[in-house]
């Protein structure tokens, strides 16, 4: 009896823990359920799209994304002729040939975040690749965003990652604001970023009666009035204003200021990113050019580790640069284009001679040995093609080169490694630190001077984060070329930064009308990126008949040929820096025979080492903006036409050809290489 007693109680006390256990759950769930009924439709976004209820309703559309949604970063115009082997790049879009940046041509870092994807899927299906980017909603982007991250839709459309349009393709890209991490969201040098407001994995928008545009959660741009934020069932939307007019006109609420010697243009409770911002420290030209005679005077290169034949031919040719004969009525060279032009031409002699380039095969396509020849990345691309075929100056035995090529696209680096949203570009940098060491563990090379003879040329605004530590003895041609992001004058290159439309023919539409017959002062044209074009626009757009400044122009072929002809029959192309200080402006104005006004503080201007840029070009302070027209009618009739003919003169070196021209842009390169290189060399 005892133990029968005994067994029911047990069962008794097990019943009980188990109702304990039940109930502590219950309350358990009951609460989590409490807690995160807030965040509804945050937790909406992990579910199938197909499960996620469109409770939204009116004015305001929402996209949600599953939690592995894509952000891609930078433009990437590539196709059958654009690349050596096209079928290697998976996910790539296709550039129509035609394809025109919405009349604007050419921009920083966008080849135009206008063009559209049409063509992405049957192009990739054609070339047995899979499309591994997610097409959530069809759209086009729109022309008339003052920040060129606007999307026109004109129906219920939303922001969505891949756009499309009938001109060609364009994939939505995000950068950073400074090379610090985490980084943070915001768009890189006139580009186009969707980004969720709440979480990195959502895409939200809203829509009013005028248009959609982006606006940034963590840093809005600085124009006011243009974008207002929505809380709508504790989610944040985006309201857009698509009005090029009201954009303007919101730039009149906005307060000009200088500091460090720099316009800003702030707006009340905004907080500004980076890019949005004038740099803290400014170097002149005059204080670049003292730095230029400073390092080729006392070279900053570590001396080798043990000597080498090859360095004592760079020593021997030293010497004859330094003391050339005089060049006296040069054909082929116009004096005043250089800063010494009989030690150009001798240097460039003596290149022609003695350089010898061994290109490491180490690396594999896509990111080695894959040249893009079409869009803003394109300067890259074409000179890994060209130094890839030329034979005159590459060997086969390292034992005999005086410089050596590290053949990478930084455009195919970040297009192929970078994890999408994860703003982290650290594996991008590791990823080359791997490769130096690769070749650094199999060549005795690079370990006899730490990299000094080895260069590398890219064009990706990345770059010089991506190539820092490991790779900073080496000589870098970059278009990125900032003084306050590393820039080393008077070794590294700047290398000019292209947009080519046409891979087939680099050389279409090349020229412009007569000096004469140029009758428009000054013109630009351009999306609102960074912190200094809604400036320009702020003192100029519609102010004066002789300037003729404008935001972005509208799109079609109609509106690229009218931004064409302004150029061609302007004076003055104005060519304000974007989120970077490198533009594309500059070598287009040089295109169509058009002075270019560079307003862009710490940038190096393109072989800066051997051209006069004061001969062709006018350098102003970001300052200067608002007496923009005084120093422009200040410059005399007579040496504007000097100008004029100086920059038909530089043109040739700023052409890319199919097969290399004497100085064309390959030669210039490859000599600015050459001629640093020159100059840094220590004797054992």
């Amino acid at each position: 009896m005892d133990c029968s007693f005994q067994f029911l109680k047990l069962l008794h006390i097990e019943t009980r823990r188990r109702l304990l256990v039940l109930g502590a759950v219950a309350v358990t769930y009951l609460l989590f359920q409490w807690l995160l009924l807030p965040y509804e439709n945050a937790l909406r976004s992990l579910l199938p799209q197909s499960q996620v209820p469109d409770h939204v309703t009116g004015s305001f559309l929402a996209i949600h994304s599953s939690a592995k949604s894509v952000m891609v970063r930078n433009p990437l115009t590539v196709n059958s002729s654009d690349l050596i082997d096209a079928p290697r790049i998976d996910g790539v879009e296709k550039y129509a040939e035609n394809s025109s940046p919405g009349g604007e041509i050419v921009h920083e870092s966008e080849p135009n975040e206008k063009e559209g994807f049409k063509e992405i899927d049957s192009v990739l299906e054609e070339k047995g690749i899979d499309n591994t980017f997610e097409h959530a909603v069809n759209r086009n982007v729109d022309e008339n965003s003052s920040s060129g991250n606007g999307v026109d839709t004109g129906a219920s459309l939303a922001l969505v990652r891949i756009s499309n349009e009938e001109n060609g393709s364009n994939l939505v890209k995000a950068d950073e604001a400074s090379d610090d991490f985490p980084e943070p969201t915001v768009l890189s040098k006139d580009e186009v970023s969707t980004e969720n407001t709440l979480e990195e994995n959502k895409t939200v928008a809203a829509k009013n009666s005028e248009g959609f545009k982006t606006i940034f959660p963590s840093s809005p741009l600085i124009l006011p009035a243009t974008a207002s934020f929505i809380n709508r069932t504790n989610m944040s939307y985006l309201v857009f204003n698509a009005s090029s007019s009201v954009r303007s006109a919101s730039l009149e609420s906005d307060v000009v200021t200088i500091k460090n010697g720099s316009l800003t243009m702030t707006s009340p409770g905004k907080k500004m990113m980076k890019c949005n911002m004038p740099p803290k420290s400014i170097t002149s030209i005059h204080e670049m050019n003292l730095t230029l005679v400073r390092h080729h005077a006392k070279p900053r290169a570590l001396r080798p580790r043990w000597s080498s034949v090859r360095d004592q031919d760079i020593l021997a040719v030293k010497s004859q640069i330094q003391h050339p004969p005089m060049a006296k009525n040069d054909r082929e060279l116009y004096a005043p284009l250089y800063r010494n032009v009989s030690m150009f031409k001798r240097s460039y002699e003596l290149m022609e001679r003695t350089l010898k380039v061994y290109i490491y095969k180490e690396g594999n396509k896509p990111i080695f040995h894959q040249p893009i020849l079409k869009g803003l990345y394109a300067s890259e691309g074409w000179f890994m093609k060209l130094m890839e075929g030329h034979k005159r100056f590459v060997v086969k035995d390292p034992r005999k080169a005086h410089l050596f090529y590290m053949p990478f696209s930084s455009r195919m680096l970040e297009f192929t490694l970078y994890v999408r949203n994860s703003h982290n570009r650290t594996n991008l940098r590791q990823y080359l630190k791997a490769y130096s060491e690769t070749i650094a563990a199999k060549y005795p090379y690079w370990n006899r001077t730490g990299g000094a003879d080895h260069f590398l040329v890219a064009c990706h605004d990345w770059a010089p984060y991506e190539t820092r530590h490991h790779m900073e003895r080496c000589i870098k041609a970059l278009c990125n070329a900032d003084v306050t992001q590393g820039f080393k004058i008077g070794r590294d290159v700047s290398l000019p930064e292209t947009y080519v439309r046409s891979a087939r023919n680099p050389l279409r539409d090349l020229g412009g009308k007569p000096a004469s017959e140029r009758q428009v002062l000054a013109f630009y044209a351009g999306n609102m990126h960074g912190y200094l074009r809604p400036i320009l626009l702020k003192y100029w757009k519609d102010k004066d008949p002789d300037m003729e400044i404008f935001g972005p122009m509208p799109p079609g072929v109609a509106s690229k040929m009218n931004y064409i002809e302004h150029m061609k029959s302007s004076k003055y192309c104005i060519c304000p820096k974007g989120y970077e200080v490198n533009s594309p402006r500059v070598v287009e104005a040089i295109f169509y025979e058009c002075i270019p006004v560079i307003i862009s503080d710490n940038f190096v201007p393109p072989f800066f080492e051997v051209l006069n840029w004061g001969a062709f070009s006018l350098i102003l302070a970001e300052k200067d903006i608002p007496n923009l027209k005084d120093i422009l009618l200040s410059i005399p009739e007579e040496r504007y036409f000097q100008m004029q003919l100086a920059v038909k003169k530089v043109q040739k070196h700023f052409l890319w050809h199919p097969k290399p021209l004497k100085y064309d842009l390959f030669h210039m390169t490859l000599h600015s290489i050459w001629y640093n290189r020159v100059f840094q060399i220590k004797p054992k």
